[in-house]
């Protein structure tokens, strides 16, 4: 069953089809990319690109959440992506989400045109989160991680299957999120792929999506040059592309409709392909169906 549109502020996005988030890090010290956007007008340029290469949201960030990262004071992340974020949506008409865990990030995020909030804390993190999120309308990403990016290799003990555990604890974060008036379609879940997770448990986690399908909400995975990949194929992280577009293609054909990368352009291609032959799969079905 192919899930209904994503409620997000100002509209909804249509799940029919795979979508590619477009990240946008302007950070300092992210793992493989930072520092490289250091100017409103450098994410500009690379917005405009991702879009080209076939982005429908953009996710921007200003704090690092690779294993082992300090936290940043939320007056800093605001001066990060406030301005980017303002200029993105005065210029182009793209959804924009804001990666934070803060709430005070969250709502000046939100007041500069924000559409949708990724959480990488599924709401843990900062108490304040979920009724940010639920009076203003926004889109909610809750991500699954155990412990903080400081200390989230701490924390890759899992008593049974990864796959139900990780579930099980993302379906507490819908429950905070519904309790505090969140819209049920506003919700898209993330198994948090690297995020207190081994390589051979994030390998699984991609492979066995079916218990967080079950919970009824979009999937959105994010392994986009991600250690795992790494630990995989021997390469470093600016030679991960294909590797990132062969896990988001098999999430997809798993049931996956979000998919957060920094390698637009080949990622699009491969969900454009795998997504026209699962099209036609289904359409001869339904011809050999009604003979």
């Amino acid at each position: 069953m192919r899930p209904g549109p994503w409620k997000i502020a100002r509209g909804s996005l249509s799940l029919e089809a795979p979508l590619v988030m477009g990240i946008l890090n302007l950070t300092p010290d992210s793992f493989s990319d930072g520092g490289v956007l250091g100017s409103v007008s450098s994410a500009l340029r690379r917005t405009e690109e991702m879009m080209g290469e076939g982005a429908a949201i953009l996710d921007v960030g200003g704090e690092s959440t690779r294993p082992g990262a300090p936290s940043v004071e939320a007056d800093e992340e605001i001066r990060r992506v406030v301005p980017t974020i303002e200029a993105i949506t005065a210029r182009f008409p793209v959804p924009v989400s804001v990666d934070t865990r803060k709430s005070r990030v969250a709502q000046a995020a939100i007041d500069a045109g924000a559409a949708i909030v990724n959480d990488v804390s599924g709401l843990r993190f900062d108490p304040e989160m979920a009724g940010v999120v639920a009076a203003s309308g926004t889109g909610a990403v809750l991500m699954h991680m155990r412990g903080t990016p400081a200390d989230m290799r701490e924390h890759t003990h899992y008593e049974g299957a990864v796959e139900e555990e990780v579930a099980l604890e993302l379906g507490q974060a819908v429950n905070v999120a519904l309790r505090a008036g969140i819209d049920r379609s506003a919700l898209v879940l993330d198994p948090g792929i690297g995020f207190a997770k081994s390589a051979s448990q994030s390998l699984r986690l991609l492979g066995h999506l079916e218990p967080l399908l079950a919970l009824g909400f979009p999937i959105l995975v994010g392994p986009s040059r991600k250690s795992f990949l790494g630990e995989l194929l021997g390469v470093p992280a600016e030679e991960r592309a294909v590797g990132t577009a062969a896990a988001c293609v098999l999430s997809f054909l798993q049931g996956a409709r979000i998919f957060r990368v920094h390698d637009v352009g080949v990622t699009f291609q491969a969900l454009q392909v795998a997504a026209a032959i699962q099209g036609t799969q289904h359409s001869e079905g339904e011809v050999r169906a009604t003979t």
